[in-house]
């Protein structure tokens, strides 16, 4: 086995619930590149896993992820590496829009920069109270580029801009307020929050979310006229998909439809 057990730690559940959890507390879980390589690794295994509902991302210690290991990238002063290691974490974050589950974030601390973009890059967002939110390269003459790209398509443009220029850090109820996350509740209670949407989605069919999920990537980058016959061929698709006809066969008849059994 490789390291990367040591720093991501992956479980699943009977369930199909998979855990990934960013395991160097000691380091505030930069995304170093054996941590990109460790997620991108565990993501690919959860991709081939017929039987995965759900990817929850958690954190050990008083951090969720600072962002890249800035050690580590000016030990490496080359256009090439930083070209190279920027694409790696792009790569990472399509593998979690690409993924045929929901992916949550389950955010316990502190995350900021590509930790922050990390964040929003999942499907759904947990925070605990204590947690804060920024995008704070800048103060270190580093412009959050690749933090932005999922940044903005969760909050407002404005808004976005100005973390990004001011690098100044959000608390979680402002991020819930922006749309960063989804939910906030007591450090005592996350886990509880981070189970109650679990259990939703459990509830639903995995060919439909898989397929909405596809489709709600695909269209938001179109224009409108396209994203809705883009839409509507997947709405058609799933219609002709068993787990849509069992669902509207037992609306009719006023039944749980089998899948729920």
């Amino acid at each position: 086995m490789s390291e990367s057990p040591s720093i991501l730690l992956h479980e699943r559940d009977p369930r199909g619930v998979h855990t990934l959890t960013l395991n160097t507390p000691q380091a505030f879980n930069a995304l170093s590149e054996a941590m990109l390589q460790a997620l991108s690794e565990r993501l690919d295994e959860i991709a081939r896993d017929e039987g995965a509902r759900v990817l929850v991302i958690a954190a050990a210690g008083k951090a969720f992820c600072a962002g890249h290991n800035l050690k580590e990238m000016k030990a490496h002063p080359s256009m090439d590496y930083y070209r190279q290691l920027f694409a790696q974490c792009s790569r990472m974050m399509l593998q979690i829009q690409r993924l045929p589950v929901p992916v949550i974030a389950r955010v316990q601390g502190l995350a900021t920069a590509a930790g922050c973009q990390l964040v929003a890059q999942c499907d759904l967002a947990v925070a605990a109270q204590e947690a804060r939110f920024g995008v704070n390269g800048i103060d270190v003459g580093l412009f959050c580029a690749t933090p932005s790209v999922p940044l903005v398509r969760n909050v407002p443009a404005k808004v976005a801009m100005e973390m990004l220029l001011t690098g100044e850090f959000i608390s979680a109820d402002e991020a819930r307020a922006r749309g960063l996350v989804n939910r906030v509740v007591p450090a005592s209670e996350l886990d509880a929050e981070v189970q109650r949407l679990v259990t939703s989605i459990l509830a639903k069919p995995r060919e439909a979310i898989a397929m909405g999920k596809a489709v709600f990537y695909q269209h938001r980058e179109t224009g409108i006229e396209a994203a809705y016959q883009l839409a509507g061929q997947s709405m058609a698709c799933n219609m002709m998909h068993e787990v849509a006809q069992e669902g509207v066969q037992a609306f009719i008849e006023k039944r749980q439809p089998a899948w729920r059994a």
